[in-house]
């Protein structure tokens, strides 16, 4: 149990640091690249075995929008394996993958629904 605990704790530690790294390098991309400034990181989940991560992005417009731009992401992952590695003084790289946030979607939908039950009285 303690053990399993904390596995989790040194999970989470590293998944915020990976999230931070990440939300840096894709800061200077977007600076380079004005089409990616859409893009943000929302959160990062590396797997219990540590070697894939899954990178969400959360988009000012929509999911269609982050299909336009993940071949352009794509394109940037050599180079962001890399800046980790020298980052992070890692000799192991994990594998990275993108992956559209639609969280921030259902949270927004569930908003609107709370406001119009307000609107109406019933809440």
């Amino acid at each position: 149990m303690i053990k399993s605990r904390l596995q989790d704790i040194k999970q989470a530690q590293k998944e915020s640091l990976l999230q931070r790294e990440l939300a840096s390098f894709f800061v200077r991309i977007a600076q380079d690249n004005p089409d990616l400034q859409t893009l943000s990181v929302s959160r990062v989940n590396l797997t219990h075995k540590k070697s894939v991560v899954t990178v969400f992005f959360s988009c000012l417009n929509d999911k269609e929008e982050f299909d336009k731009l993940l071949p352009k992401l794509i394109l940037f992952k050599p180079s962001i394996r890399s800046s980790l590695a020298k980052s992070l003084n890692q000799r192991y790289t994990q594998n990275i993958v993108f992956v559209y946030d639609s969280e921030l979607e259902q949270r927004r939908g569930v908003e609107e629904l709370i406001d119009k039950l307000k609107d109406e009285g019933k809440l």
